[in-house]
């Protein structure tokens, strides 16, 4: 179905198209915008509330500045779809987070309009910064750099420590704050209360106003009354706060809080601001989903919702006659009440994701346990840390690839001290739609290389339960890391009383000979349809689901290295260091010689796309499994029957 751009958006194909327009056409090209969006992902799906709530922004932004002169850098990505649309790729805005189509976030290779490549938070202003600094030694100095981060990223501690190099810096760099009190979920912290201080206060919000309408006349007067009105707005702020200005102690110059919906008045301070030399930052104050009632209503269940009905707002969800397997992140929610309820010492942490990871759960049930920490992984990680030397265990719940922002402290402050902390590891292997900075493809590989540190995977619902059970109650426990992918399961019925797994063992799927396939995690189901189809093919092939990447299960590998001619790993992982590695160093180490072919995420970026598509694409979805095997049991078969050779 092909979405129709309005009037004004369908002549704006760069920039320079909006630049030609009147301020006054400004309100209606933003109108435009904020339907092409609803429109299109009502459609096809994508981020949603984030884009709809910086539209007038992202208009004054390219109508003021000289993009892609000026760079322009925006942080995490999912607010970008106006920029994308208004930057030349609204025509193409259809194929947005679809396999070989466009990516989800900015990224350079994309456009020279995406002057840094974002997924992660919080980057923004250490890039921009970068940039500015680059431009000071390239004498460059009529060009801007400007940073556009949300409240909710300003709480990592990168953004902060930008804040603080900036400050010294003389380059030129704006920081506009995009201020909706959310991120996902609502912000937490003390840096939320602090804004929302700036945001209400009344008496310095009126003189606030007063005093920028007599600063967007100074250029009339000369310097000297600028220098004067410097120090007349920095007291106002100091005395009607009853606090000092954050920012202004870190040497920004502070502007705001503004109303980041009025397109025009946007672009009369922007322009403005382009005059003003050294770091400054635009405290913006914005409604995430503005513009769609519900999306303004509930803004994490439309931060990103699916398609759905626009007029009346239902979200298309398919029916089944037959129950469905719940998502992973829902079990890991309700397992964790359950573990909990029995056991007085667990508690729950995540930064910034509750309802992703589905911790929201516990944080309902029991919120003296459960713990947002703002959108700050290294905090998280060391906070767990603290917790677990008091005696307590705590479930420190990251994304895969989130968990690479804290890997020193996984290392320093857990793995060295051997402090019990359970890592789950949500959205491993393919993340899907939202593509390479999700992926979460290496944490079997970073995580099996850290001493004290056991590494697991389930294959389904129920082995998560188990795995979880099993990391409150092993002896001399240390840190403890369950990996598992984002999406549904494979069980319906998957509440099964918990189980204790003895730490480093595998379990047997099917037996065979010839050739055996060994898989961890959730990849695993597609390894038994491979096996499945071989056995209607007359090849026998064994199947092992290892369940644990450190401690391997070395008598289990020892009985399959002896039992079959040749081996097949599979992982939803990276192939350098990962399972399939840890496979190969046991039989090198031990002297058995036997062909193996690994399975896994290959050396290279691999895009977005749906989790079955780049399976498929990486060659390990249940026909590339199934090739696979048939291809090592042709070899065997090729072969003269012989005992596996001990080197």
């Amino acid at each position: 179905m092909l979405v129709e751009p309005g009037e004004l958006l369908a002549e704006i194909n760069s920039p320079d198209d909006l630049k030609k327009l009147s301020p006054d056409q400004l309100v209606q090209v933003s109108q435009e915008l904020r339907q092409f969006i609803i429109d299109s992902v009502s459609i096809y799906g994508g981020h949603f509330g984030a884009s709809l709530g910086v539209v007038e922004l992202t208009v004054a932004l390219h109508y003021v500045f000289n993009t892609p002169y000026d760079q322009l850098v925006w942080d995490v990505g999912h607010q970008a779809y106006g920029h994308k649309i208004l930057t030349g790729r609204r025509d193409r805005f259809p194929t947005n987070r679809r396999y070989k189509g466009m990516s989800g976030f900015p990224k350079r290779s994309e456009s020279e309009y995406d002057a840094f490549g974002v997924g992660h938070s919080s980057t923004s202003i250490g890039a921009a910064l970068g940039m500015a600094v680059a431009s000071d030694y390239k004498k460059e100095f009529d060009r801007q750099h400007i940073a556009v981060i949300g409240d909710g990223a300003m709480t990592a501690g990168m953004a902060f420590e930008a804040l603080n190099h900036a400050g010294v810096e003389k380059s030129n760099l704006l920081v506009i704050l995009n201020d909706n009190c959310m991120s996902i979920d609502p912000n937490v912290g003390a840096l939320k209360e602090y804004l929302t201080d700036i945001t209400t206060s009344r008496t310095y919000n009126k003189v606030r106003d007063e005093l920028w309408n007599v600063l967007g006349k100074l250029s009339k007067f000369g310097p000297n009354p600028q220098q004067i009105a410097r120090k007349v707005e920095s007291a106002m702020k100091a005395t009607l706060l009853k606090q000092s200005n954050l920012f202004e102690a870190l040497n920004f110059r502070y502007f705001g809080p503004v109303d980041g919906h009025d397109v025009q008045h946007l672009a009369t301070i922007l322009n403005d601001l382009k005059s003003i030399p050294g770091p400054k930052i635009l405290h913006c104050v914005t409604v995430k989903g503005k513009g769609y009632a519900l999306a303004e209503k509930d803004q994490t269940l439309w931060h990103a919702p699916g398609l759905f009905d626009k007029v009346t707002g239902e979200i298309h969800k398919k029916t089944y006659e037959k129950p469905q397997p719940p998502k992973y992140q829902d079990v890991f929610g309700e397992t964790i009440v359950e573990l909990a309820e029995q056991n007085d010492k667990i508690m729950g942490v995540t930064p910034a994701m509750p309802s992703g990871c589905s911790l929201n759960i516990m944080m309902k049930q029991m919120p003296d346990r459960a713990f947002d920490v703002g959108i700050a992984e290294q905090h998280a990680v060391t906070f767990s840390a603290g917790l677990a030397t008091q005696g307590l265990v705590p479930f420190c719940n990251i994304y895969s690839s989130f968990m690479q922002r804290a890997y020193d402290q996984v290392l320093h402050d857990v793995a060295l001290q051997n402090l019990h902390v359970v890592f789950c590891l949500d959205r491993a292997g393919f993340a899907g739609a939202d593509g390479p900075t999700h992926h979460g493809c290496y944490d079997l590989a970073y995580m099996r290389c850290i001493p004290n540190m056991v590494v697991s995977a389930p294959m389904n619902e129920e082995e998560l339960r188990n795995l979880m059970y099993t990391a409150t109650l092993a002896e001399n426990a240390g840190p403890f890391s369950i990996r598992y992918p984002r999406g549904e399961g494979v069980m319906p019925e998957w509440r099964k009383p918990l189980k204790k797994i003895a730490v480093g063992t595998g379990r047997v799927v099917r037996e065979g000979e010839g050739v055996a396939v060994l898989s961890i995690g959730h990849i695993g189901n597609y390894a038994v349809k491979a096996t499945e189809k071989l056995l209607q093919e007359g090849l026998n092939p064994g199947h092992y689901d290892m369940r644990f990447c450190k401690p391997l299960d070395d008598g289990m590998l020892h009985r399959i290295a002896r039992q079959y001619q040749a081996i097949v790993t599979v992982e939803d992982g990276c192939l350098q260091g990962g399972f399939g590695a840890a496979v190969l160093e046991f039989l090198a180490d031990h002297g058995y010689a036997l062909p193996v072919r690994r399975l896994g995420i290959p050396d290279r970026i691999v895009e977005h796309g749906t989790q079955d598509e780049l399976y498929k694409e990486c060659g390990f979805d249940a026909d590339g499994i199934a090739a696979a095997l048939r291809e090592m049991a042709g070899k065997v078969a090729a072969q003269a029957p012989a005992e596996t050779v001990l080197l």
